[in-house]
């Protein structure tokens, strides 16, 4: 059963440069999800990179809170059309949980607790373009936002920051994960409208 709230309706784009073509500022923050909130406990929590050689590099939650985060103030925008500005997170970069994996793949399959997965090129995870956010405004992230913790790559449109992260695995091509397969454009740059296939 799909759940969908306010994001759904259209609306015009307002006049704001801050905002991407064809989106409309929103001050709350709608909850947009294919499926039920999963239930997940920090104890049996965990994050994987797997390389193409078949390398697991695991962290637990414990250890995911052990390593340094950082705030991070961005602008993030649906592509369901609403765009939410100056919002605050606090995360653990890409940059550091890739530090010691070996790659020579240039693509990345993010997948996620309840089965979802999205695609994203290597590139865009890295050089301070994406975190492990585990808090929203000050506070732990709420598991309807994606908590307890999610990807977070505000550069794109905010599919590919996946809910309930679980793990991403190393791709030699940029092959579409679900989102995509059901209608969503492969890269997702919301300033270049890149919406659906």
């Amino acid at each position: 059963m799909s759940i969908f709230t306010r994001g759904f309706s259209g609306r015009g784009r307002e006049n704001n440069p801050a905002l991407p073509p064809g989106q409309y500022l929103t001050e709350d923050f709608p909850v947009l999800s294919a499926g039920p909130t999963p239930n997940i406990h920090l104890d049996s929590w965990q994050f994987t990179i797997t390389t193409e050689t078949g390398v697991v590099h695991k962290w637990s939650w414990d250890e995911l809170m052990a390593l340094p985060s950082e705030d991070i103030h961005t602008d993030i925008h649906c592509v369901t059309r609403w765009s939410k500005l100056g919002t605050t997170w606090r995360g653990v970069s890409l940059d550091t949980l890739f530090e010691g994996v070996e790659t020579d793949y240039n693509y990345v399959m993010e997948h996620s607790y309840g089965g979802y997965t999205t695609n994203a090129p290597y590139e865009d995870l890295r050089d301070g373009k994406a975190w492990i956010a585990h808090t929203f405004e000050g506070k732990p992230l709420d598991p309807e936002h994606g908590g307890p913790a999610r990807l977070l790559v505000p550069h794109l449109y905010f599919w590919k920051s996946a809910k309930w992260i679980t793990g991403l695995t190393m791709m030699k091509n940029d092959d579409p994960g679900f989102w995509e397969q059901n209608g969503y454009h492969i890269y997702g740059d919301p300033w270049k409208e890149q919406r659906y296939w």
